[in-house]
């Protein structure tokens, strides 16, 4: 019983919008109307800049982090494992927007591999900041971080159990990002700007 409901709160903490709240209560306005559409922190930091953007990713890394550790300390691996993706799904489909489209777990990601195996997550910051840096694509940073993650976790010889959820949420967050792999493959897709649009200045 008390394994089902760590989970079941990492889906409710994960379903907190961040990315939706922060920006409505600062600025008055709904992200979801700019950029991607989606309330993850790319597109808070694309549309209004770091001063909302960092705060946005931030939170989203500590709702990751926070049911996966308690998993992991209270019910072991695969608690930990289960929270942490229930987190992730919470964050891709908020109970609190009506399950609509949410962010594309990145952020969240990140928190539930810092609480599951911190050295990778660790080196896949580093490697996601170099790739920004590179190319100037929060979304090509993204999937080849993803795509690292479960490799590090391997390397550094974290349990099976992390090691798959990691693979899987790897092919999550490459499914989310698929319209962004065919803007690349286009040459369409917009590099980073902190540029704010126009009408939310």
């Amino acid at each position: 019983m008390q394994d089902a409901l760590i989970v079941l709160a990492g889906y409710v903490l994960g379903s907190i919008p961040f990315g939706y709240l922060i920006p409505r209560l600062v600025r008055g306005d709904d992200v979801r109307r700019h950029g991607s559409g989606n309330v993850g922190a790319s597109n808070v930091w694309r549309v209004y800049g770091r001063s909302l953007g960092i705060p946005v990713a931030l939170l989203d890394v500590v709702k990751g982090f926070v049911p996966a550790l308690v998993g992991l300390e209270l019910g072991g691996d695969w608690v930990g494992v289960l929270a942490g993706a229930a987190a992730m799904i919470g964050h891709a489909r908020p109970v609190f927007l009506g399950f609509s489209k949410g962010g594309k777990m990145v952020a969240t990601a990140g928190g539930v591999a810092f609480a599951l195996a911190p050295f990778a997550a660790l080196a896949c910051l580093v490697l996601w900041a170099l790739t920004f840096a590179a190319f100037r694509y929060a979304s090509l940073a993204s999937m080849v971080t993803a795509i690292a993650l479960p490799l590090l976790c391997l390397a550094f010889g974290s349990s099976w159990p992390v090691v798959g959820f990691t693979a899987l949420a790897a092919v999550g967050v490459l499914a989310l990002h698929r319209k962004n792999v065919r803007r690349l493959l286009a040459g369409t897709e917009p590099r980073f700007s902190r540029a704010l649009p126009r009408g939310v200045r």
